[in-house]
């Protein structure tokens, strides 16, 4: 009876703790569907790399911050500028929930991310990829990923 009663309990914390990870390549694929390919500037390799640091291909990643707001989804998206939450004050600039940008899809986290893009700074919005990515070789991001 303990040992059943230790596997449903095993269960359930995988299914609380499960993460969507997707596979750099696949990302690469939507990415370049999604034609951020030179968008701003930056190529898929910066994409890529940016949601490495970010999530490690995290698409379901929530992280709380030290001033109570949260980052959410591949590119951690943040709910005090970006994303609506309900938790937080939000400015919520890409007029979303941020539970959106947790979809599997990426549709919702792709176009918010792309706001951000557009706006002063690009990139360097995300200080993770100022610290890991910028101004560095990134094209073996790319290797072994068919686009087409």
């Amino acid at each position: 009876m303990a040992r059943v009663w230790l596997i449903s309990l095993a269960s359930c914390l995988l299914v609380v703790n499960q993460a969507f990870i997707i596979k750099r390549c696949d990302l690469a694929k939507i990415l370049h569907e999604e034609q951020l390919d030179g968008f701003e500037g930056y190529s898929l390799s910066d994409w890529l790399c940016l949601a490495f640091v970010e999530s490690n291909f995290n698409i379901s990643k929530v992280n709380e911050n030290a001033d109570g707001s949260f980052d959410y989804g591949i590119f951690q998206i943040n709910s005090h500028y970006w994303c609506n939450d309900y938790q937080s004050h939000s400015e919520n600039y890409c007029h979303m929930d941020c539970q959106d940008v947790l979809r599997p899809n990426l549709l919702a986290s792709i176009s918010c991310a792309k706001m951000i893009m557009s706006g002063s700074g690009g990139m360097k919005n995300w200080v993770r990829w100022r610290m890991h990515c910028a101004d560095r070789p990134l094209s073996y991001w790319m290797t072994g990923c068919r686009l087409g």
